[in-house]
């Protein structure tokens, strides 16, 4: 496989309709809120569920961190996975970073009877967050079973949801954490896909209503250098008339990339390439003008 040497910069939105894309188990489950800006809130270990989700249900990879149940119902603990791998500590290592994609992209501590194997990922991202306030909405209704075998009333079903939510993540890949973890331009790959598609197909209960929107990928050649806060250089604007928590649809308005163009621009000779995944949907504009960001120098398309 081709080692990885180039740096990269994602950013990744999706948005989502009439559910919750990552609930507070510390809060009812309702969906991850910053109560001071209004703003909704997605980890980054959500989004890396999705990826290993992804990567092995529809691709048959080997994934780490999963959560396995053995024959007698007992979940398997850190140190039994490790075990899967091998006996001594150098062989649960070499094996690990062969057989696991997971590992390679997002690194971890792997527990063991005496010590631990800390590897930094070189995948990375900050937390997800909405470009614009949001309302929690609550919803009761009725479940289909009674709360137990005497009694005359079904139970109660309650959840909290969002309306809408245009979520951005921003990440890293690190070319130089990659030398330890052995990732490679296929498995980076691979990354790409299943940001798409991982996030197109949670098609649970909880997360139907997830649609990827825009990928991003901007590689450096140049070394150790990246822009930085790609999320906090794009601005939602919502359609005249309409307040930010009143948005239901992608028809309810634009998203401003002046700021982030003019970074790009501004770098250019530090750019290698743009690689671009875009719902045609989406509106994007620049200095209050539509624009395609299909013309961006450089650009490349990515499909899925």
């Amino acid at each position: 496989m081709s080692e990885l040497t180039k740096r990269s910069e994602i950013l990744f939105l999706y948005d989502v309709q009439n559910n919750n894309p990552n609930g507070d188990p510390n809060d009812e489950n309702k969906p991850r809120y910053d109560e001071e800006s209004g703003r909704n809130l997605v980890t980054d270990v959500r989004l890396k569920r999705t990826i290993r989700d992804y990567l092995k249900d529809y691709k048959n990879q080997n994934i780490f961190v999963q959560e396995i149940v053995r024959d007698d119902g007992t979940i398997q603990d850190g140190k039994s996975r490790a075990k899967d791998f091998g006996k001594t500590k150098q062989e649960i290592l070499d094996n690990v970073l062969k057989e696991c994609i997971d590992i390679r992209l997002f690194g971890a501590t792997i527990p063991m009877d005496k010590d631990s194997i800390t590897f930094t990922g070189p995948v990375q991202f900050k937390m997800g967050k909405s470009l614009h306030t949001v309302k929690i909405v609550f919803l009761k209704g009725t479940g289909a079973f009674a709360s137990k075998e005497t009694a005359t009333k079904k139970t109660f079903r309650e959840e909290y949801i969002l309306p809408y939510s245009m979520i951005a993540f921003h990440g890293i890949i690190n070319e130089n954490a990659a030398k330890h973890t052995q990732l490679s331009e296929q498995d980076v790959e691979a990354l790409k896909e299943a940001i798409w598609l991982g996030t197109k197909n949670l098609i649970s209960r909880s997360k139907f209503g997830q649609m990827p929107r825009m990928l991003m990928i901007i590689q450096y050649h140049h070394p150790n250098f990246y822009i930085g806060d790609l999320d906090n250089l794009i601005k939602l604007i919502p359609n005249e008339g309409l307040r930010e928590e009143e948005i239901r649809s992608l028809e309810d308005y634009t998203i401003d990339f002046t700021e982030l163009l003019k970074q790009i621009e501004l770098h250019q000779d530090k750019i290698d390439k743009i690689e671009l995944a875009i719902d045609p949907k989406l509106m994007i504009t620049s200095d209050n003008k539509p624009v395609s960001l299909k013309e961006l120098k450089n650009y490349q398309e990515l499909t899925f």
